[in-house]
Parts: C-alpha cells; structure tokens; sequence
C-alpha cells in the first residue's frame, strides 16, 4: 500500500473510532463490524463484502503501533498543511521545513537532530510528488539504525512471505492447526505452525504476524491462502451445509423415513409422499457450528432409476404403466410450447 492510498482512506472513519481511540477500542470496533459484514452472514452481497475488506484494511494499520504512527503522520501532512518551496513563512502559509520540523522535533531549517545526528529535509519542486519525499524521510529519520528516530529503519521490515497450504472439508469445518514449510532465500528452511479457524472457505487467507522475513526493524509477515479440497459427501451453499441422499421410486410415491448424514452422524429425515427428485430439505441446527451458532444442513433428494430389475419388479412397473395409460406428464409443457409457436407467427 502506497502513501496516497493512505491520503485518500480514513481508516478512523472505517472503523468509526476517534483518532484518539486506544488498542482496546479499535479491537472491539473491528470485531464488531466484521461479524456484521463477514461474508459468511452476507452470501451474494458485494456492497457487503467490499466493506468487509475495507475493515480489514483499516484494522491491519491501525492495529500496528508502527503502521499507525506512519499513518498518522502521512494523513497530518496531506490535510490542512501547504507545503511551499519559499522560505519559512513566506506568503505561502507553513512552509515544508516548518511542517517536518513539527512532525518530527528537529532544529531550525529543518534538520533532524536525533541521536546526534542531522538529516537536511529540502522542499519538493514544482510538480514534484512528496509521497516519495515522504517514503524516503520515514526511512532516513533517525539514521536507519532502528532506534530513535520516528520511523526508523521501518522501510527495513522483514518482507512477507507467501504461502498456500491444503486441508480438506472436514478439517476447514471443524478447524485445525497445520505446519508449513517456510522458504527465505539466504536461510534454512524453517517451521511455523498456523490455526485455522473453523468454517474456513476456500480462497480465504490467515496472516501470521511476524513469522516472515527478518529485518532490522522486525520481521514480516507470513500469508497463507487456504485451499479447501472437495468432499464427497458435504458442500457449502451459501451458509448452509449442502449434502445429497438417494431415494427409491417408492420411497419418493409413497413416503418414508430415511438416514441422512451430518458431521457427527446420522439424523432422520422425513420424506413426504410424492417428493419429486431434486427437492431440497432443511435440517436447522444439523450443520457444523461456526462462531458459535449451529449451521443448517441442506439434504437434496435424488430419485435412483435402478439399472437392472428383477422379474418380479419389472412385472410391477409394466403394471403401473398401464395404470397410468391415459396420462401425460408431458401435456402442459407441449401445450405451452405450442401456444409459444403460434404467438410468434402472429408477431411476425
């Protein structure tokens, strides 16, 4: 993220905390809005979701005591100071010199006198883009050393590392910790242990803080994207848990109980009389539990035609057929497709 992304974005405002707010309340602020726009609440709605990156976002800054302080300072620079190129306090109002020498408590004319040493802060021509100034000021105050200045060495913060790790449904649902391999070039490859929340998706990612790349000014971080293999059995719709059984003919025509899975076992399902295939039943509370609160399970019923049958059944079904002799399924779907036919001739 660049400078001007942080010009342009209020991450107070995000959060809806004063800029004053402690750890504390930007915790239970971040808390709360992401349980309200997590995705998982909000199947299918975008406007929902981006807001819940944007929660993200904010909270990834303004959690970090380093991040938030070089936010503050880029934020305090891009609104309501002028920067001119003139002398301090020329006629056009607070001049650069001044502003960094506020920012960051140094000497007349804009020198840094920390730790003894004195970085000179010129002002940016015409045209010039003072994110870069600024970049190359968060780096140099203080020397780089890592210790006095506001920022330092901070632009030698570890690099993220990213990696993918694979887990199957049943873990992604009940969640687990894993072991990942971590490569940094230049070091012998090293172990991290990540937890996985329950009810995880495929595609989302778990940021471990400070388990990348080492640095002067610590380490970064370490970005996992999660890939939920398919299950044969259970599938996600939406919030719910998806899965399908098989019924017979005579179960579907007439009705019956039948055992369905679930995560921990079985349930009972009724099935009315005349169920066409297809049809979807909801079990509340029989999915797995996420955050605390029991999913549904979705079971879709399926109408098995068996591919062999016996004398005595294919005696059974001749006799249902002609039983239904003078019946047509089809007599609707031809007639409205007709009635379509000829709407269309007359059109033309």
């Amino acid at each position: 993220m660049t400078g001007q992304d942080w010009l342009e974005k209020d991450f107070y405002a995000v959060l809806g905390v004063e800029k004053s707010a402690d750890d504390a309340a930007i915790k239970k602020a971040y808390r709360k809005l992401a349980r309200k726009h997590h995705p998982d609440a909000n199947a299918g709605d975008a406007a929902s979701e981006l807001r819940f990156k944007d929660i993200g976002e904010a909270y990834a800054v303004l959690s970090d005591p380093e991040q938030r302080q070089r936010y503050d300072a880029i934020r305090a620079m891009g609104s309501g100071a002028r920067f001119t190129s003139g002398a301090p306090g020329g006629a056009g109002g607070a001049g650069f010199d001044d502003l960094l020498s506020n920012l960051f408590g140094s000497g007349a004319g804009g020198e840094s006198g920390r730790g003894g040493q004195r970085v000179r802060f010129t002002s940016p021509g015409a045209g010039a883009d003072y994110e870069d100034l600024l970049s190359e000021m968060l780096r140099g105050a203080g020397g780089g050393t890592g210790t006095g200045g506001f920022g330092a060495a901070r632009g030698s913060k570890g690099r993220d590392i990213e990696t993918t790790v694979k887990i199957g449904m049943r873990q992604a649902l009940a969640g687990t910790q894993v072991r990942l391999g971590v490569n940094e070039p230049g070091a012998a490859q090293r172990t991290v242990t990540a937890r996985v929340p329950a009810g995880i998706r495929n595609g989302q990612k778990l940021r471990l803080r400070g388990k990348g790349g080492a640095g002067p000014a610590g380490a970064g971080d370490v970005v996992v994207a999660i890939e939920v293999e398919a299950d044969p059995v259970f599938s996600w719709d939406g919030t719910a848990l998806r899965t399908t059984a098989p019924i017979t003919f005579a179960e579907a025509a007439l009705g019956a109980d039948i055992d369905v899975p679930t995560l921990d076992g079985v349930a009972r399902l009724r099935v009315p009389a005349g169920t066409p295939s297809a049809r979807s039943f909801r079990l509340r509370g029989r999915g797995p539990v996420i955050k605390g609160a029991p999913a549904d399970l979705l079971v879709t019923v399926h109408v098995i035609v068996p591919q062999r049958l016996s004398g005595e059944a294919k005696a059974a079904v001749e006799a249902l057929r002609q039983l239904d002799e003078g019946s047509d399924p089809r007599a609707e779907l031809l007639a409205a497709a007709a009635a379509g036919r000829g709407a269309g001739r007359e059109s033309a």
